[in-house]
């Protein structure tokens, strides 16, 4: 396989006005067709003042026209991850506009390309050498914080891949089970194929059926833990050249029921949004260790980890997660540090969603933590709420609907007169636990 495009190079016209970028069931979207979409926005975009753009697609191809449009015309984009009203208010600081397909009511311009004529092809300005993306993750504070990424640190990441799976993937098609709009999806649903000149599907999948139904050519397949439970082995399943999972640790058990029927084994990535990738690792037999990275460096500080790398802008991060290595470059995931939890793959801030709680009327205190149930992982809420009555709880679900993904909304809720506390005047968090014990 080529050594890999460099994002700002995606335009060239080295590829074939035919070659096939994406596709979306039957119809796809060639390298043609991406330069006269990107140029609609971009003749637009290029006349707008501000600096910094929201992107807010469901539709990968629509994103990657929109994300070139940008960095040619010489702005940042920003990825909030999400479309929802009122967190783009909260978050409307951060950028000057929105590009979107979906119709948004804010105190900004909130372009929809599709009502953009096309224009004729023009050249494009070079994106700017120090050009980069605004990704957002939740801190242990809960507060979103901004992550920016080089190009030149995207491109390095997808050059790290490219010579460890690069010539596993000649002749398929990309397609996945995550969002493009988090750095798991950007990175293996938008740079990757874009890179190595593979067609990408520009719809998500959501379901097993789906993902049969996409068995006219192999398949690399980018997935997830929770994606891998929901396989459904009585379907025909496509071929698969290569399946990745990321955004979540993959058991064992669900490795090996799923290798059957994808013939493959699983290989699985490990990295955050601040890190990039970190470590792989391949499920071809049980409880396989990671595999850092050759140009990631990992020291040990007290109870933790700093991870340097070339990927990460500032240099050096400390994990959260806590690390048990075995050699010299391999290692095993063993707990976390922080109040941030995963559920189905989502990053949860506990701590937002106790500061969501405080702000509602009536809480004066709120804490939340994680409740397994049989193998499912929900949120319990203690509050206290002096004049809470029978509709209180459906009231703060219906609150917090406004600013947390559904994951994120606790399913269960005590209330109580205060939040328990230790000898040292911490919350008590095994006695909140106990809370939500079915056998007490």
């Amino acid at each position: 396989m080529n050594s890999p495009l460099a994002l700002a190079k995606w335009l060239s016209a080295d590829r074939h006005p035919q070659h096939v970028v994406a596709f979306a069931g039957q119809k796809c979207f060639t390298q043609t067709d991406l330069m006269k979409d990107v140029q609609r926005i971009y003749r637009w975009l290029h006349c707008q003042p501000g600096k910094r753009w929201a992107l807010c697609f469901d539709n990968s191809y629509d994103f990657i026209a929109a994300l070139l449009a940008t960095l040619h015309a010489g702005k940042t984009p920003v990825l909030p991850g999400h479309s929802r009203e009122a967190q783009l208010r909260e978050q409307r600081r951060h950028f000057c506009g929105v590009i979107s397909d979906v119709p948004l009511n804010l105190d900004c311009p909130v372009l929809n390309p599709q009502t953009l004529d096309v224009p004729a092809l023009t050249s494009f300005e070079p994106v700017p050498e120090d050009a980069g993306v605004v990704f957002f993750t939740s801190g242990s504070t809960g507060e979103p914080t901004q992550i920016f990424k080089t190009l030149r640190a995207l491109d390095e990441e997808i050059v790290w891949l490219a010579a460890l799976w690069g010539e596993d993937l000649h002749d398929c098609r990309l397609v996945g089970s995550v969002s493009h709009q988090h750095l798991y999806g950007f990175t293996f649903r938008v740079m990757l194929p874009m890179a190595l000149g593979l067609a990408c599907d520009a719809l998500m999948i959501h379901f097993p059926e789906q993902l049969a139904a996409r068995a006219a050519h192999p398949l690399l397949f980018i997935s997830s833990p929770a994606f891998l439970k929901r396989l459904d082995i009585n379907l025909a399943a496509p071929v698969f050249k290569r399946v990745i999972s990321a955004a979540g640790k993959l058991d064992d058990d669900t490795a090996q029921q799923a290798l059957p029927w994808l013939k493959t084994p699983v290989s699985e990535i490990y990295g955050t949004t601040e890190t990039g990738v970190l470590a792989w690792r391949e499920h071809a037999q049980p409880d396989p260790e990671w595999q850092a990275f050759p140009a990631v460096q990992f020291t040990q500080q007290g109870d933790g980890w700093r991870v340097a790398s070339p990927l990460i802008h500032q240099g050096h991060v400390q994990l959260d997660d806590i690390l048990e290595f075995t050699a010299q470059r391999r290692f095993r995931l063993i707990g976390r540090r922080d109040r941030i939890v995963k559920i189905e793959e989502k990053r949860i801030s506990l701590s937002e969603i106790e500061r969501r709680l405080m702000a509602l009327p009536g809480i004066e205190d709120a804490a939340v933590v994680p409740v397994t149930r049989g193998k499912r992982i929900a949120l319990g809420a203690v509050v206290v709420a002096p004049k809470a009555d029978a509709t209180s709880k459906q009231q703060w679900r219906e609150a917090l609907s406004a600013w947390l993904e559904p994951l994120a909304i606790p399913r269960f809720w005590r209330v109580v007169e205060r939040i328990p506390l230790n000898s040292q005047s911490k919350r008590a968090w095994a006695q909140l636990q106990e809370l939500f014990d079915e056998t007490r």
